[in-house]
C-alpha cells in the first residue's frame, strides 16, 4: 500500500501527467480555434485568390485575342466557377455552361449588384458573400473587364466550412493519438531520470544511518550528474569528519581516563608517602623522645639512638630524592640531553664506588666487557645503572655472583645486569615498575628501599624511547635496558 502511494507521488508519474495535460490543452486549444476560426481564415483567404484570379482574367483580357483554354486553366487552377458577358449582357463564356449551378443563380446574383455597384465603379470589382437556395452560401466577385464585358467569379462556401470541420476532428483524433503515445513515450522516457533520483535517494537514507559505503553511479555530464557527483563529495566529507569527530571522541575519552588515572596515582602516591614516612618518622620521634627523657643513661645506648635516628633520616632523604627525580622524568621537566660517552668506564666507576659493600658482603661481580660508546644522557644511564646494581646487591643470594654483560639488539646495546637469587614471582614481574610496589616488604624495610628506584628506571627508559625489563633466568634474575650505539 505504501509502495502504491509513493509510486503515484513519483516525479516520474507528475512529469508524465503533467504533459498530458499541457499536451491535451494545447490540442483542445487547437481544436476551439480551428472550429472556430479557420473557417474566416479561409474566407478571407479565398477572397485574397479569388481577386488573384479575377487580375489573372483581366490580364487575359488585355491582349489581343482573347483565349478560351487561358480562362480555362485559370478556372481550374483556383478550382471557380467563371462567368463572362459581353456589353450587350450576352455570355461569352462560362466555366459551366448554360445547365450550371451558377448560370441558374445568375439573377440571383445580379440581384445583389445594386449594392456593390461602387465599389464596382471605384476599384473595378467587388467582393461579396451571398447565400442562395441553389447554392447556398458562396464567395462571389463581380467586376468589369478591359471596360466592357462583366465578370462574375464564384465559390461555395460549403467547401469551406466542411475543410474546417475536417481539419478539427482530424486534429482531436490525431491530438488523442498523440497524448497517449507521448504519454505512454513519457512514461518509459522519464525513467532515464528518476532511475538516478531513486540511486540518490537510496544513498541519502544510507548516509541518514551513518553508511558511507554507498556511492550514486550516475555518470552523466549533466544536472543529476553533478548532484551525484556532490552527493559522493558530501558522503566522502562527512565520513572524514565523523571519522574525526570519533577520534577526538576518544582522545577525548583517553584524556578522561588518563585524568582519573591520574587522579587515582595521586591518592596512591600520597598513600605510599604517608605508609612509607610514618615507620622513620615514628621511629625518629621514639628515639629522639627517649634521648630527651634519659631513657638510657649509658653512653653506648645513647649512640645506638643517634645512629637509628640518622639512619632513617638518610632514608627519608634518599626517598625524597628519588621521587623528586622520578618527579622530574615523568613530567618533562628533566630534559634528556642526548651525549657520546663510554658506557664500560661509567659501569667501572660505579662498581668502585660500590667495591666496599659488595666485598663486605661477600658479593662477586663480573664484568668484563670492552668499551663501548653509546648516545644517550649520561647522568639518566647512571641512575638507571645504579638502581639495577642496588637492586641487584640487595637480592643476591648469599655470598652469590652478580653478572653485568653487553649483546647488541639491532642499532642498540642491551646491558644485562643478572644477579644470583630466588625468582620473582610470575604474577609480581609486570607490577616491579609500580612506584612504592615491594614483593618482600619485609626483606625491602631491612635495607631501606622505598619501591621506586626500578620506577625511575621505567621512567627514564621511556624519555630514551628504549626498551627494558627483567625476566627469571636459570639461576637468578637478570634486568636489562638498551642505549644506542655509536656507529663509529
Amino acid at each position: 500500500m505504501k509502495k502504491r502511494i509513493l509510486e503515484s507521488k513519483s516525479i516520474r508519474v507528475k512529469m508524465t501527467l503533467m504533459l498530458i495535460v499541457i499536451m491535451a490543452s494545447t490540442i483542445l486549444l487547437s481544436v476551439f480555434i480551428n472550429f472556430v476560426m479557420l473557417e474566416p481564415y479561409y474566407v478571407m483567404k479565398e477572397k485574397k485568390y479569388i481577386k488573384e484570379a479575377y487580375f489573372k482574367v483581366q490580364k487575359v483580357f488585355q491582349n489581343d485575342t482573347v483565349s478560351k483554354e487561358d480562362i480555362d486553366e485559370i478556372a481550374g487552377e483556383y478550382d471557380y466557377r467563371i462567368m463572362i458577358r459581353d456589353p450587350l449582357n450576352q455570355m461569352v463564356y462560362s466555366s459551366e455552361g448554360e445547365q450550371g449551378v451558377m448560370y441558374k443563380d445568375l439573377k440571383n446574383i445580379l440581384n445583389n449588384i445594386d449594392k456593390i455597384q461602387n465599389q464596382i465603379n471605384e476599384r473595378g470589382y467587388a467582393v461579396t458573400t451571398n447565400a442562395s437556395k441553389n447554392q447556398g452560401t458562396s464567395i462571389n466577385l463581380m467586376g468589369y473587364l478591359d471596360g466592357q464585358y462583366t465578370v462574375i467569379i464564384n465559390t461555395p462556401m460549403e467547401s469551406i466550412r466542411v475543410s474546417a470541420s475536417l481539419s478539427g476532428r482530424f486534429t482531436a483524433y490525431v491530438g488523442i493519438f498523440l497524448i497517449l503515445g507521448a504519454g505512454i513515450v513519457m512514461y518509459i522516457f522519464t525513467r532515464r531520470f528518476t532511475k538516478p533520483i531513486e540511486e540518490m535517494s537510496k544513498a541519502a537514507d544510507q548516509m541518514s544511518n551513518l553508511n558511507f559505503d554507498v556511492k550514486v553511479h550516475n555518470t552523466e555530464d549533466d544536472e543529476l550528474g553533478q548532484l551525484g557527483s556532490s552527493l559522493n563529495e558530501l558522503s566522502r566529507k562527512l565520513e572524514m569528519t565523523i571519522s574525526e569527530l570519533k577520534t577526538a571522541n576518544n582522545e577525548l575519552q583517553k584524556d578522561i581516563e588518563q585524568k582519573v588515572q591520574i587522579d587515582e596515582m595521586r591518592k596512591e602516591f600520597l598513600s605510599h608517602v604517608s605508609h612509607e614516612l610514618k615507620t622513620p618518622i615514628a621511629l625518629i620521634q621514639g628515639y629522639s623522645e627517649g634521648l630527651k627523657d634519659n631513657i638510657s643513661e649509658d653512653e653506648e645506648s645513647r649512640n645506638f639512638y643517634c645512629d637509628v635516628i640518622t639512619d632513617e633520616a638518610k632514608k627519608m632523604n634518599r626517598m625524597v630524592q628519588k621521587l623528586l627525580t622520578l618527579n622530574q622524568i615523568e613530567f618533562g621537566n628533566n630534559k634528556v640531553e642526548m651525549e657520546r660517552f663510554d658506557i664500560t668506564e661509567l659501569i667501572h666507576n660505579m662498581l668502585s664506588s660500590n667495591q666496599i659493600l659488595l666485598e663486605k658482603e661477600g658479593i662477586h661481580v663480573d664484568f668484563k666487557e670492552d668499551s663501548v660508546y653509546v648516545w644517550a644522557d649520561e647522568f639518566m644511564i647512571e641512575e638507571v645503572v645504579s638502581n639495577y646494581l642496588s637492586n641487584a646487591r640487595n637480592h643476591v643470594s648469599h655470598h652469590g655472583i652478580i653478572r653485568i654483560s653487553y649483546c647488541q639488539h639491532g642499532d642498540n646495546l642491551r646491558v644485562k645486569v643478572y644477579n644470583t637469587g630466588k625468582h620473582i614471582p610470575e604474577e609480581d614481574i609486570d607490577k616491579l615498575w609500580v612506584k612504592f610496589y615491594k614483593v618482600d616488604k619485609a626483606r625491602t624495610r631491612e635495607y631501606g628501599g622505598s619501591g621506586v628506584g626500578l620506577s625511575i628506571v621505567e621512567a627514564t627508559m621511556k624519555a630514551h624511547g628504549k626498551d627494558y625489563g627483567v625476566s627469571n633466568i636459570e639461576g637468578g634474575v637478570e634486568f636489562y635496558f638498551e642505549v644506542e650505539l655509536d656507529k663509529k
